[in-house]
């Protein structure tokens, strides 16, 4: 004869409140979680103050007027109003840097993808000349200035020097007015062609198959048909990246200006960079300088989604459906 048992089946116990908000289903999976959350607590410490804290007080700051030794003092929008029609500076210096931007980052990529072919090729002692040309990548950006200033300096440097054996009178590159901002151009593209962008190409191209390259080949495609119709469309991705991290790291040149020419002469180099740093820390404007920066925010986005929207007429991703 069955016995049937009269015991209720066990209620299954509702998780607890720590591990409903960790999303855990057992003890042992909030015990997990909890670690998880221990060990990631000094990356989330320095996230909230050292990136999160300073954005939501510069956003604050940029609506009111702070010169450090009082109280910031609530202007609402005055500083923005400021920025577009009563500095004189505003325009000129974000025109200036759309300028530099314009003529650095088309030729830094062109020149990056340039070695980066040459260094594609196989050759014998490509692993040096990859080092070779990487190392000015490697020179850090105050000494780089320091060292192109002797380079352009008027009477004692090596360009004015080789300038005039061959009977030109060289100008004063740092120091001149018409010259300063072609002569950092110049210091931009030396530094610039090569380095990280130059091994994104490289990284990028060892990603194409051979298999297209030598079909095309056989179809009697040249070496410039190969590389417009095949090369190019598989490295549009890299193309992308790069293209968008040169413009929005053209568009924050400071340093090289800061220690070279300090914005000069005649405000010739000065970048928008420099005028948000001269605004908030050597002028005291804090207010002032955090809507400038947040103005600036809004252009490197502006730009950044331009270029991505732009992107889906020219960039190739395999696998991806028609």
């Amino acid at each position: 004869m069955a016995v049937v048992s009269t015991q209720l089946p066990a209620q299954r116990r509702s998780p607890g409140l720590v591990a409903r908000l960790v999303g855990a289903k057992s003890p042992l999976e909030t015990k997990q979680a909890l670690w998880g959350y221990v060990f990631l607590m000094p990356w989330l410490l320095g996230l909230t103050i050292f990136l999160v804290g300073p954005i939501l007080i510069s956003a604050y700051l940029s609506f009111t007027e702070y010169d450090v030794l009082s109280s910031p003092q609530f202007i609402g929008l005055a500083n923005y109003a400021r920025a577009f029609t009563g500095d004189k500076q505003f325009w000129p210096s974000l025109g200036r840097t759309l300028y530099y931007s314009i003529v650095v980052v088309p030729v830094g990529l062109i020149g990056s993808l340039a070695l980066a072919m040459l260094l594609n090729q196989g050759i014998k002692g490509t692993n040096i000349f990859r080092t070779l040309y990487f190392l000015p990548h490697l020179t850090p950006a105050v000494a780089l200035a320091v060292l192109w200033v002797w380079i352009f300096h008027p009477s004692l440097g090596p360009v004015n020097t080789m300038l005039g054996w061959i009977g030109i009178d060289g100008p004063g590159w740092l120091t001149s007015k018409q010259w300063a901002l072609p002569a950092l151009i110049i210091i931009t593209i030396w530094a610039g062609v090569g380095g990280n962008t130059m091994l994104i190409f490289l990284a990028g191209l060892q990603g194409v198959p051979k298999e297209l390259l030598e079909a095309a080949e056989i179809d009697g495609a040249g070496a410039w048909a190969r590389f417009r119709n095949v090369t190019l469309p598989m490295i549009s991705p890299t193309m992308l990246f790069n293209l968008i991290l040169g413009i929005i790291g053209a568009l924050k040149v400071f340093t090289l200006a800061f220690v070279a020419t300090n914005g000069g002469p005649s405000y010739a180099t000065w970048f928008y960079a420099l005028h948000i740093y001269n605004q908030a820390f050597h002028y005291f404007r804090m207010g002032y300088g955090a809507a400038l920066a947040w103005i600036f925010v809004v252009v490197l986005m502006a730009f950044t989604y331009l270029q991505l929207h732009l992107s889906r007429r020219w960039v190739y991703y395999a696998g991806e459906s028609d």
